[in-house]
């Protein structure tokens, strides 16, 4: 007679992946901060394991960020 096992149980592990863009022009230190304040906020939000939270900052030159029809360089000259 075939015995069953009930199916294992697996605790989910949450894998938060964050990803920010942001026009460059920050310190190292800014950044730095910004990774370790969102990834505490994801921490406490969700509970997921600190270690398991990834954040990633990627930096856009303002010519590259379009807002309307003008890159953010093209405003910023225009408030010159």
């Amino acid at each position: 007679m075939p015995t069953h096992q009930a199916p294992s149980v697996r605790k989910e592990v949450t894998l938060p992946l964050i990803q920010i863009s942001l026009i460059e022009g920050r310190n190292p230190e800014q950044i730095r901060n910004l990774i370790r304040d969102v990834t505490n906020t994801v921490h406490e939000s969700i509970d997921a394991p600190v270690d398991s939270i990834k954040v990633i900052v990627t930096e856009v030159a303002p010519t590259h960020w379009g807002s309307g029809d003008l890159t953010v360089a093209e405003k910023r000259a225009q408030t010159n």
